[in-house]
C-alpha cells in the first residue's frame, strides 16, 4: 500500500482553525503546564504538538512520530521517523500524554493489543491515552460511491478495534469532537486527487476521475459537514 502523505497536507485538518479548536478538546481531557511530557503517535507534520509548544512553552519538547518523513514538517519538536510499536519499546521515556489520532486503521489486532500494551507501560501515573478515530456510524466524509465503499470497509475495521481498545483499557471514557467544515469544491477535488484519506491510497486513477466528475455533479461551489471523530481517554491510575 502506498504511504499516506497528504492528511494534514493545506487541507481543513492543517488549517489554524481546526488546530484551535482540537486543541481546545485536548485542554477539556488534560491540564496543560510546562511540564508535561507528550508523545503525538501518527504525528503527520506536527501540526498540534507544535501548537501546544507554541502556546505552552512545555521543558521538553513534544515528541512525534511516524513513519514518513515530510520535508515539512515543524521545527519547535522533536521528530522521529519510527513506527509506534517500535519506538514504544524502545523509549525510557514515561509521557503525561500519549496521542493516537486517526492511524489505528493501519494496524491489525495483532499490532493493535501489543501497542496498548506498550502505550500503557509508558504513561505516568495519571497519564492520559487519547485515541482518535472517524467516527464509524454516520460518517458525513463526503464521498463518491466507490470511495464510500471503501471508507465503509475501512471504519467497519475500525469497529473492531475500537472494541479491542475498549477490552483492554478498562474504565476507559468515550467522547466525540466534532469540527464542522466548510470547504470550496475546488479545494476538496485537489484533496481528493491528492489522495488526502487512506481509502484512496489503493485507487486507480480511472476510478478517482471518474469519482471526481461524481463530486462534481453532486456538489455546488461549498461543501458542508461535519467532521466527526471518536475519542477513546484512558487515564493510568
Amino acid at each position: 500500500m502506498k504511504r499516506l502523505r497528504n492528511w494534514d497536507n493545506k487541507t481543513w485538518l492543517s488549517s489554524e482553525k481546526y488546530i484551535s479548536t482540537f486543541n481546545i478538546f485536548l485542554k477539556s481531557k488534560i491540564k496543560f503546564n510546562r511540564k508535561k511530557v507528550i508523545l503525538d503517535m501518527g504525528c503527520g507534520r506536527a501540526n498540534i504538538i507544535s501548537s501546544l509548544q507554541k502556546k505552552y512553552k512545555f521543558k521538553e519538547k513534544p515528541i512525534g512520530i511516524d513513519i514518513i518523513k515530510n520535508k515539512n514538517i515543524k521545527k519547535n519538536i522533536i521528530f522521529n521517523k519510527i513506527d509506534g510499536i517500535s519506538f514504544l519499546k524502545k523509549t525510557k521515556k514515561k509521557f503525561d500524554l500519549i496521542m493516537i489520532k486517526q492511524t489505528i486503521h493501519f494496524f491489525n489486532e495483532k499490532q493493535i493489543k501489543s501497542l496498548l500494551v506498550s502505550a500503557k507501560s509508558k504513561l505516568k501515573k495519571r497519564g492520559n491515552l487519547l485515541i482518535f478515530s472517524l467516527k464509524t456510524n454516520d460518517n458525513q466524509i463526503p464521498c463518491f460511491k466507490k470511495m464510500k465503499l471503501k471508507l465503509k470497509k475501512s471504519l467497519k475495521k475500525d469497529e473492531i478495534l475500537f472494541k479491542i481498545i475498549k477490552n483492554n483499557l478498562k474504565n476507559s471514557k468515550e467522547s466525540y469532537f466534532n469540527f464542522k467544515v466548510n470547504i470550496s469544491k475546488q479545494k476538496y477535488i485537489k484533496m481528493i486527487k491528492n489522495r488526502y484519506i487512506s481509502c484512496l491510497l489503493d485507487m486507480s486513477v480511472k476510478d478517482l476521475n471518474f469519482g471526481i466528475n461524481e463530486l462534481n455533479l453532486k456538489y455546488k461551489d461549498y461543501i458542508k459537514f461535519t467532521d466527526t471523530l471518536k475519542c477513546i481517554s484512558y487515564i493510568k491510575n
